[in-house]
């Protein structure tokens, strides 16, 4: 099989090189799109990454595709339908960081919670003052937990250990998990009023597009904090951005923003202003999100320890080689 890499660092081609036995493998770091899809039109299977957009424009490209081995647990950016159409099988990797990004929500709320990027800049211009760096404890507080799979039991437990009480939804109620960790599911609206920090923990989808939103800012308990490390499209920014001008709101720590793919390079951004694919107001209120005190933003990096990204890489490639044995492995319906 001709097997074409997409999105690939330089560091990640040794865990790729195993196939080269029975199989020969390309590399290409550009994501897929039309361009770089015509550059590999012959290839049998393809693997890529959250940042390519796998378009039907894209996949018209390839000649005989058999297979798609993204390498993340979600595939909203992949064109699944065309995919059904085609008979093109997609894997994924189902679970490669339960504890990675659940770890990461921490970061996030404890970097709010202590004010630590302004305290480190403060004292790396030589300025000692604790003036407005007052925080808050974790302890006594209580967290809502949107989304209950791996992640957000993973989140859950920690949340435990920092003593906070711990209320959760999800659509899909695991009384079982409840018991073990020591939580309560009640519904979203109720969360959403009790909560003092909110994160997010669900795919994204048609369904969880825009979950929270203008309502549901306005439910929120005044001065919550939200966290997200699930996906941008789950928050609407302009709706965010309101509640954090008016305090409904607190402060924010993002991993994820709702127009990420396209602001992560500025000449995109303005191809998708001029070609109106895109949302002005989302991109222009992700933009002043990146620059408000108390909104921390990092760069989609909740799954990225060394560990984590070895599972996915191990996962992946035995996903393609299941599939080149004629078997099925981690394959989305």
């Amino acid at each position: 099989m001709k097997i074409s890499v997409f999105e690939i660092e330089g560091w990640e081609k040794d865990r790729f090189e195993c196939l080269g036995d029975e199989h020969e493998v390309r590399f290409d770091k550009r994501v897929l799109d039309g361009e770089s899809a015509s550059d590999h039109a012959d290839a049998d299977v393809i693997s890529t990454f959250i940042y390519s957009d796998v378009t039907a424009e894209a996949l018209d490209r390839f000649d005989h595709l058999g297979m798609i081995a993204t390498r993340s647990t979600g595939v909203d950016h992949i064109d699944l339908d065309w995919c059904r159409e085609h008979d093109v099988v997609v894997a994924n990797v189902p679970s490669y960081g339960d504890n990675t990004v659940a770890e990461h929500v921490f970061a996030l709320l404890l970097a709010v919670s202590r004010h630590l990027v302004e305290a480190v800049d403060r004292t790396r211009r030589g300025d000692f003052s604790q003036a407005g760096l007052r925080g808050f404890d974790l302890q006594g507080r209580t967290i809502g937990i949107v989304g209950t799979g791996r992640i957000g039991a993973h989140v859950a437990r920690i949340a435990r250990g920092f003593g906070m009480e711990v209320l959760a939804f999800d659509r899909t109620e695991d009384p079982d998990l409840a018991r073990e960790i020591g939580f309560e599911y009640v519904p979203m609206e109720e969360l959403l009023r009790r909560a003092d920090v909110v994160t997010l923990h669900v795919p994204g989808s048609p369904q969880t597009r825009h979950l929270l939103a203008g309502p549901e800012f306005e439910r929120m308990k005044p001065g919550a904090v939200l966290i997200n490390t699930s996906r941008g499209s789950v928050v609407e920014s302009a709706a965010l951005l309101r509640a954090l001008g008016d305090g409904t709101v607190a402060a924010a720590g993002l991993d994820v923003v709702e127009g990420e793919p396209v602001i992560r390079e500025e000449a995109e951004l303005v191809r998708s202003v001029f070609s109106r694919e895109h949302d002005l107001e989302m991109l222009l209120s992700d933009h002043v999100l990146l620059r408000m005190r108390n909104v921390i933003i990092t760069p989609h990096i909740g799954f990225a320890t060394r560990e984590a990204v070895q599972r996915i890489l191990d996962t992946s490639c035995q996903n393609i080689q299941a599939f080149a044995r004629g078997e099925m492995q981690n394959v989305i319906d």
